[in-house]
This record gives structure tokens, sequence and C-alpha cells, in this order.
């Protein structure tokens, strides 16, 4: 890291701990309480791809479907060039600018499409400071986020143990799950098995009529 990336990292760490007074981490919703999720209506979600080959071309991308029938309400596709540079456990500073514009595009064009949850490509509580993309997305666009990862941060003491592999090894079925938890104790995220059936299963297609 370059003195000018240090000196970046600084002031992001003073920006992420002053955006972190900020999060909400109970629920505020009827609906998320509710065992059939009653009163939710809209789900969204955001994501950033890359160009092949290139470091700083993407397309930020977001859609928006009704709830429980999964269809698609809104979408919208930009493409953009990033500039702020790239530093572990600081992807939002870098990637959530873009998504947030498009989120603030819908609220101002079709405020009635706005989403009531917000699935996010990236990491939320299971973070190296309990803050990640989809915490830092939440504060700044208001909506409640979750945080889903592709893949697995070595951070707050869960590492790829021998113990970790074979957790991960006995998810064998659509809907097997184990807590992700840190070595303070606390469960930061899950690790989930999902497929093509629990999907179809779970959230079948609306009817045709």
């Amino acid at each position: 890291m370059n003195r000018g990336e240090e000196l970046v990292q600084r002031r992001w760490e003073r920006e992420q701990e002053c955006l972190k007074q900020h999060l909400v981490k109970e629920d505020t919703e009827a609906w998320q309480t509710d065992p059939d999720f009653s009163g939710l209506e809209r789900v969204g979600g955001v994501d950033l791809s890359f160009i092949k080959g290139k470091e700083v071309n993407a397309c930020a991308q977001l859609v928006v479907l009704n709830y429980p029938h999964m269809e698609v309400q809104y979408e919208v596709s930009e493409m953009v060039t990033l500039s702020a540079p790239y530093i572990p456990g600081f992807l939002a500073f870098r990637e959530a600018p873009p998504l947030l514009q498009l989120l603030q595009k819908l609220e101002k064009e079709q405020p009635s499409l706005m989403p009531q949850v917000l699935f996010v490509d990236g990491n939320g509580l299971f973070h190296y400071r309990e803050f990640g993309m989809a915490c830092h997305l939440g504060v700044l666009s208001d909506l409640p986020c979750v945080g889903v990862a592709k893949n697995l941060l070595q951070v707050q003491g869960v590492a790829k143990t021998d113990e970790h592999l074979s957790q991960i090894s006995a998810l064998k079925k659509a809907g097997d799950t184990f807590p992700l938890t840190a070595a303070s104790g606390r469960t930061l995220g899950r690790a989930d098995m999902r497929s093509r059936e629990y999907l179809r299963t779970n959230f079948p297609p609306a009817s045709s009529e």
C-alpha cells in the first residue's frame, strides 16, 4: 500500500466508524417479524459486475421484484467507471456510490417501486469491523439490507478450519444452514445451501391467469 492509499484508508476508517453509529440492527417493520412476511410487497437486489479484464469499468444493476411471486417490477443497468481504489475491508467506498445512485434515481422517478428490503452482493455484519457493504449501503439508503456474499471472509475468528470444512460438507440439501460465529460468540451471519429446487419450492411462479 502506497502513501496515498494509507491516507485514504485512514479517512475511510473515520467515515466508516461514523456511519456505523447509525446502523440499526433490530427489526423495525412489522413484516420482519411475521412468519409469512405479511406486508412485504417489494424486494430489491443490487450488484456491481466488472467488465472482463477491466478493473474500473463495471455495470451497476438494480432490480425490484414483487413478493411473494418474485416478478420483475423494475430493473436498470448502467455502465460506470470507478475511481476509488480497492482496499480490503473498505469495498463499500469503491462500489456503493453507483448502487446508491440507482436507488436514488428510482426513488425520484418511481417512489412507489422502492424496495422494502434490499439484497446486496457483499457482506453485512460479517466483516472485519462488523460494517460491510450491506451495512454501509443500508445506512446511506435508509433501507433494510441483507448481505449475500459468495465467498467466505476469514475474519472475527472464523477460518477455513477442518471444523468449518466439515460444516460445509454437511450442507447436503436446499435449506441446510449453519451459523458463522465470531470468536466473541456472536453470530454475524449464516452459511446457507440454496438451489433452484429450493427457489421453486419457496417462490413458485405467479399464475399466468
